[in-house]
C-alpha cells in the first residue's frame, strides 16, 4: 500500500480527538504511534499487507536520527512523476506478487555521464536537503559476479557533483565504497567498509545517514545498528537523493526520505 493510500485510509482519524502518544506526521499526515496506542496499532496492522516472498509494506517512521519524514514513495500510485531518470528507457514499474516496484531493467543504460561515475540513475525531483537519511528496500536482479552492485545517491547537485554508495559484491578500490564525484572521475572517500555486500536474489534494507556539519556519512545494510561503511567529507552541503547502479539491474521500493530542507 502506497503512502498516499495509507493517508487516505486514515483521514478520518484527524477528525477524532488525538490521544496522548498519537501524532500526525507532516507533510503526509502518516499516523505514527507509541507502543501504548494498541487500537491504532491494530488499525495499521490491518491496512499493511505482506507482499512478495520477502518484502512487506511497513509504515514510515516519524523520524530517523532526529530528522523528520520529508517524502516517501511505495509506487502503488503507479506513476514515477517524482523521479527523473537519466535514461527513461532503463526504468519501469513492475508488479512483484501484487506489489509495485521501481525497476531498473538495463545493465548499462544509454546515458553517458560527463565523468567516470554510475550510468544508471533516477534522482528524486525538487527535494533538496542538507542533513539526510535515505532509507530504501532494494533487490539486485543481476547475475552473480564480483562487482554485482546497486547504488544510492545523495548530496546530488548536478551530473558531475554528488556522493554515491556502491554496494558491491566484493570490495576493492572501485567497489563497495563511498565515493565522491566532484567534476572529475569518482574518488573513494570511505574510511571503513566491509569485504563486500553479500548479494543474493532477496530484498534487502539499506540506509544512508548524512550530517553536513560534521561531514559524517554512515551506511547501513540490513543491520540498522552497525554501519557497514563510514566516511567524513564536507564538500557538498546540500543536494538531492537518488537510486540506481553503476551498470547492473535491480528493484527499489519503500523509499523514505528524512532530513532538513536546504536552499541550493
Amino acid at each position: 500500500m502506497d503512502c498516499e493510500r495509507i493517508v487516505r485510509s486514515l483521514d478520518w482519524v484527524s477528525m477524532l480527538p488525538v490521544p496522548d502518544g498519537l501524532e500526525l506526521c507532516p507533510p503526509f499526515g502518516v499516523m505514527l504511534m507509541s507502543s501504548r496506542i494498541i487500537l491504532a496499532g491494530l488499525l495499521l496492522a490491518g491496512l499493511l499487507l505482506s507482499v512478495g516472498n520477502v518484502i512487506a509494506e511497513t509504515p514510515a517512521a516519524k523520524n530517523i536520527c532526529g530528522l523528520p519524514l520529508i517524502f516517501c514513495d511505495d509506487f502503488e500510485s503507479h506513476n514515477t512523476k517524482n523521479w527523473s531518470p537519466t535514461d527513461p528507457t532503463a526504468w519501469e514499474l513492475q508488479k512483484q506478487d501484487g506489489n509495485t516496484v521501481y525497476s531498473l531493467i538495463k545493465k548499462k543504460s544509454n546515458y553517458e555521464p560527463p565523468v567516470r561515475s554510475p550510468y544508471n540513475r533516477s534522482i528524486l525531483n525538487d527535494v533538496v536537503l542538507s542533513d539526510t537519511v535515505l532509507d530504501v528496500k532494494l533487490q539486485s536482479t543481476s547475475h552473480d559476479y564480483g562487482h554485482r552492485s546497486l547504488c544510492l545517491f545523495f548530496g546530488y547537485q548536478d551530473e558531475s557533483h554528488f556522493y554515491y554508495i556502491h554496494f558491491g559484491k566484493k570490495a576493492d578500490d572501485h567497489a563497495n565504497q563511498i565515493f565522491i564525484v566532484n567534476g572529475k572521475p569518482r574518488s573513494k572517500i570511505s574510511i571503513t567498509t566491509t569485504t563486500g555486500t553479500n548479494w543474493d536474489d532477496k530484498w534487502h534494507h539499506a540506509r544512508v545517514v548524512r550530517n553536513v556539519d560534521t561531514g559524517k556519512i554512515e551506511i547501513y545494510f540490513d543491520d540498522m545498528n552497525k554501519p557497514v561503511m563510514t566516511a567524513v567529507d564536507k564538500t557538498f552541503q546540500w543536494g538531492k537523493v537518488g537510486i540506481g547502479s553503476f551498470d547492473d539491474p535491480g528493484n527499489f521500493d519503500q523509499i523514505r526520505i528524512y532530513g532538513k530542507k536546504a536552499k541550493r
